[in-house]
C-alpha cells in the first residue's frame, strides 16, 4: 500500500507547488496525442479518439476529489483530444491523390496562387479538369511548374495547359521528409510540369469566401511584383520576403548563405517581424495622440494604440501568407495587446500555451513541421529565461540609462536572445536540415539590429505609399539595410567551417530532447533541472547514428553504398538529384565519395562491378546489386541479399532476402544496414504503413512497371 501511495503523494506535491503551471502541459499532451496518431501504421477507426476522450473525461469527473486521479484523467483527455482532432482533420481534408504518372494531357483549372522563382513559375490550381481522368479520381488541387515565357497569370483566372502530372513524391529514404503527408493535408493531389505556354480561358467570377481568399492572393502577388520592380535583384527578393513572405525569388546561392550564417529565420515572417510591425504601429499611434494634449490628458491613448495595432498586425500576417510562425506570432501579439487593454502582464508562458493549443487543434499536422517546432521552441525558451531573470530581479526594462548604456543593454539582449533561441532550435534544425550554423551568434549580432532598427520600420511606409505608387520612397532606404543583411550572410557563410553537416537524429532522440526542454522550461521548482540530462541524452544519440550501408531509390534509378571511410558512393552523378542531396545530407556528408567503378573494384575493395551489376561486401555480408536479369543466377548463389532493379520473375533460392523492381515499386526507397548479426532492411512504405497519404500503386499497374 505504501509503495502505491508514493507516486500519488509525489504527484500531489507537484500539483500543490506547481498548480499555476499545470495548464501549460495541456498543449504538450495534445501534441503528444497528435504524435501518437502519426506513429500508427494503419488508420484507426474514426470513433476511437472521441470514445477515448469521453472515457477520460468521465473518469476525471468520477475521481475529481482525488488529485492524482483527476490529473491523470485530464492528461489522458488531452492526449485523446489531440488524437481525435487529428483524426477529424484527416477525414475533412481527404481528397483523391493521383496514383501514377499521366501525360502529356490537358489541364483546365483555376489559378489559386503563384510562386515566382528566378527561372520558373510554380502555379497552384484548384477545381482541375484533367483529360483521361474521371471526376472521382481527380485531385482537388494540383501544382504545376512552368518554365520559359508564359502569360502573366493571376489568382482567379481559368487556364488551359498541356501538362505532365505525377503523384506527390514519396520520401527519398526511410525516415526522410514525407512530402506526400504534407501534400495530403494541403489537399494537393498531384504535381508536375507544364509543356508549352498556358492559355488564359476566362477570368474568375468569385463569390463568398473565394472572393476574399483569391482577392487576398491577388493583392499579395501585386505587392510582390511592385516590390520586385521597385528594388532590383537580391534586394528586391529579400524585401519581398520581409513584406509578403514570398521567398521564391531569392537565388539559391543567397539562400544557402542565409542558412549557413544562421540568418534564414529573418526571412520567415514570424515573431520578430509581427512584433516589430505591431510595435511600430503602437508607438506611432500613441506618439501621434500624445501630440494632441486634449486627447492625451483625458483618454487612455495607450489602450487606443493597442486597439489600432491588433488589426494592423493581423493584416500584415494575412499579406505575409499566414504561415505557422505568423499564426503563432499573431495569436501571441494579440493576447499581449489585449493584456494592455485589461492592464495585465503582457508576455507569459500562458500566451505560448494558448497559441500552441489553438494551432494544434485547428491544424494538428503542423506539429510535425520544422516551422512549428522551431518557432515554439525559440519562444518557450526565451520566455522561460526572461521569467527567471524577472523572478531574480535582474530584468528591469524601465531602469533609467544613458544612450551608451542603452545601446549596450540592447546588444546584450540581442546576444542573449540569439544564444537562447539558437540553443533551443538547434536540435530541430539538425533533425530537419542536418546543418548547424557555427557563427550564427556573430551573424545575428550584426543582422538583427540592422533588420529591427532599419529594415522593418520601412515596411509600414511601404504599405502606406503603395496605393499612391510612391512605395519607391520607402523601398530604396529599406534596400540599404537589406544590403547589410546580405553582406553579413555572405561574409559569415564564407568563414572557414561556417556550417557543419550533421547526420540525422533519430525521431526518438528528438522526442527525448523536446520533453527534456519542456520539463526545463515549463516548471519553476528545482525538479525542472531533471530536463537537462534528458536533453543531453537525446543529443548524445548523434554519436551513435549509423547511416545505411546501402540505399536504393523507389524507381531503382539510383543506388548508393557506404565506403570504408564513411562516405557515400553513388551509382550515378546525374540521376535523381533531390534523392542524392537528401541521402548525403542525412548521412552528414557534403560531397559524395568517388562514383562506382564501371568495371572493376573500388579503392576500398568493398564494391566490385561489371556491366551486369555489382557485389558489395562488408561485415562478412555479401549483397548483390543487379542491373540485368542475366546476372541473377550467379548472384543468387553467392549473395546473401539480392537487390535487383529489374523484376525477379523466378525464385532465387540462394539468398534469404530478395528486393526486386516490384518491391521498390510497391514499398518505395529501401535502406539496408549490415552487421555481423545480420541484415536490417527498412522501406519507406513499410515504415509508413497504410495511411491515407501513402500512395500505393494499383495492382493492375504491376505489369507496366
Amino acid at each position: 500500500m505504501l509503495i502505491r501511495a508514493l507516486p500519488e503523494r509525489a504527484l500531489a506535491t507537484i500539483v500543490a507547488e506547481e498548480r499555476d503551471r499545470l495548464a501549460l502541459w495541456l498543449p504538450v499532451l495534445v501534441g503528444a496525442g497528435i504524435g501518437a496518431y502519426f506513429t500508427l501504421t494503419r488508420e484507426p477507426p474514426l470513433w476511437l479518439g472521441l470514445v477515448a476522450l469521453v472515457a477520460a473525461a468521465s473518469i476525471g469527473w468520477l475521481g475529481r476529489r482525488r488529485p492524482g486521479v483527476l490529473v491523470a484523467a485530464m492528461a489522458a483527455a488531452a492526449l485523446a483530444l489531440g488524437f481525435a482532432a487529428t483524426q477529424w482533420r484527416a477525414a475533412t481534408v481527404a481528397a483523391p491523390i493521383l496514383e501514377k504518372r499521366i501525360g502529356p494531357t490537358s489541364l483546365v483549372a483555376r489559378v489559386v496562387s503563384i510562386d515566382r522563382f528566378p527561372a520558373a513559375r510554380r502555379v497552384t490550381f484548384d477545381r482541375p479538369r484533367i483529360a483521361g481522368l474521371g471526376p472521382e479520381r481527380t485531385p482537388a488541387t494540383v501544382r504545376v511548374t512552368f518554365r520559359g515565357h508564359e502569360p502573366p497569370l493571376k489568382p482567379g483566372q481559368w487556364v488551359q495547359a498541356r501538362v505532365s502530372l505525377l503523384p506527390p513524391p514519396a520520401p527519398a529514404a526511410p525516415g526522410a521528409f514525407d512530402f506526400q503527408r504534407q501534400a495530403f493535408f494541403q489537399c494537393l493531389g498531384a504535381v508536375g510540369f507544364g509543356l508549352g505556354v498556358p492559355q488564359v480561358t476566362a477570368e474568375g467570377a468569385e463569390e463568398g469566401w473565394d472572393r476574399f481568399t483569391l482577392g487576398l492572393e491577388r493583392l499579395r502577388q501585386n505587392i510582390t511584383e511592385r516590390v520586385l520592380e521597385g528594388l532590383d535583384g537580391e534586394r528586391g527578393a529579400i524585401a519581398a520576403a520581409f513584406i509578403t513572405g514570398e521567398r521564391a525569388a531569392i537565388s539559391e546561392e543567397l539562400m544557402n548563405a542565409m542558412r549557413d550564417s544562421g540568418l534564414a529565420h529573418l526571412l520567415a515572417v514570424s515573431g520578430m517581424n509581427i512584433s516589430l510591425i505591431a510595435g511600430i504601429l503602437f508607438v506611432c499611434v500613441r506618439a501621434g495622440l500624445a501630440l494632441i494634449p486634449p486627447i492625451a490628458l483625458r483618454y487612455p491613448i495607450k489602450k487606443w494604440a493597442a486597439v489600432a495595432a491588433i488589426p494592423g498586425a493581423f493584416a500584415y500576417a494575412l499579406i505575409a501568407g499566414a504561415t505557422v510562425p505568423t499564426q503563432r506570432a499573431v495569436l501571441m501579439i494579440t493576447l499581449v495587446l489585449i493584456g494592455v487593454l485589461v492592464d495585465r502582464q503582457a508576455i507569459s508562458m500562458r500566451l505560448c500555451a494558448w497559441a500552441a493549443a489553438a494551432i494544434l487543434l485547428t491544424t494538428p499536422e503542423t506539429v510535425l513541421g520544422a516551422s512549428f517546432q522551431m518557432s515554439f521552441a525559440a519562444v518557450v525558451a526565451l520566455v522561460a529565461v526572461y521569467e527567471v531573470f524577472r523572478m531574480r530581479g535582474r530584468f528591469d526594462v524601465d531602469a533609467p540609462r544613458g544612450w551608451a548604456r542603452a545601446a549596450a543593454y540592447y546588444l546584450g539582449a540581442v546576444a542573449l536572445t540569439t544564444f537562447v533561441a539558437s540553443a533551443a532550435t538547434t536540435p530541430f534544425a539538425v533533425y530537419h536540415f542536418n546543418r548547424f550554423a557555427v557563427y550564427g551568434l556573430l551573424a545575428n549580432m550584426i543582422a538583427v539590429p540592422a533588420t529591427s532598427l532599419w529594415v522593418m520600420p520601412w515596411v509600414v511606409p511601404v504599405f502606406v505609399l503603395l496605393p499612391f505608387g510612391l512605395e519607391g520612397w520607402a523601398l530604396v532606404p529599406m534596400g540599404w539595410g537589406i544590403d547589410v543583411v546580405n553582406w553579413t550572410a555572405r561574409w559569415v557563410a564564407g568563414l572557414p567551417g561556417a556550417a557543419t553537416v550533421i547526420p540525422s537524429m533519430p525521431m526518438a532522440a528528438l522526442a527525448v530532447v523536446t520533453l527534456g526542454g519542456l520539463w526545463l522550461c515549463l516548471w519553476r521548482q528545482r525538479w525542472r533541472l531533471a530536463g537537462v540530462p534528458a536533453i543531453a541524452l537525446g543529443l548524445a544519440s548523434l554519436a551513435f547514428v549509423e547511416p545505411p550501408h546501402i540505399l536504393i531509390d523507389g524507381e531503382g534509378k539510383l543506388l548508393a553504398v557506404r565506403t570504408e571511410a564513411g562516405g557515400l558512393s553513388l551509382s550515378s552523378a546525374k540521376a535523381r538529384r533531390l534523392n542524392r542531396e537528401t541521402w548525403l545530407r542525412r548521412a552528414g556528408l557534403e560531397e559524395p565519395a568517388p562514383a562506382w567503378p564501371a568495371d572493376g573494384t573500388s579503392a576500398d575493395g568493398r564494391l566490385a562491378c561489371d556491366a551486369q551489376g555489382c557485389l558489395y561486401r562488408d561485415h562478412g555480408r555479401t549483397v548483390a546489386l543487379v542491373k540485368h536479369a542475366a546476372a541473377l543466377p550467379e548472384d543468387c548463389r553467392v549473395a546473401e541479399v539480392v537487390v535487383s532493379v529489374v523484376p525477379v520473375r523466378k525464385s532465387c533460392p540462394g539468398p534469404r532476402v530478395v528486393i526486386d523492381r516490384f518491391d521498390l515499386w510497391r514499398n518505395g526507397a529501401h535502406a539496408l544496414w549490415l552487421s555481423p548479426a545480420g541484415v536490417r532492411i527498412e522501406s519507406v512504405n513499410g515504415e509508413r504503413g497504410a495511411r491515407p497519404w501513402v500512395v500505393r500503386p494499383a495492382a493492375k499497374d504491376r505489369g507496366d512497371s
